[in-house]
């Protein structure tokens, strides 16, 4: 009975454990992502190249390599 029991356990994912690792990779994905936005911003702004009030366009793209999915997230950000 527990060897069935165990077949039957491990058709199920785990939903837990994958809220943790996408949890992980979007914590990762985040604050490498505010960095790097950060860092060329500023470094713009100092240059020149940007100013108060414009408008940046920004795109993140996330692939899932495993299904050829792609989402693209779009947004502008107002330099105040």
């Amino acid at each position: 009975m527990w060897e069935s029991y165990q077949i039957i356990y491990s058709i199920y994912m785990n939903k837990d454990n994958l809220n943790i690792e996408v949890r992980k990779f979007l914590k990762k994905v985040g604050i490498s992502s505010q960095r790097i936005i950060e860092t060329s911003l500023t470094s713009k702004f100092e240059n020149g190249e940007i100013k108060v009030d414009d408008e940046i366009e920004l795109e993140m793209n996330l692939s899932i390599k495993n299904f050829q999915e792609e989402h693209l997230v779009k947004e502008k950000i107002k330099i105040k």
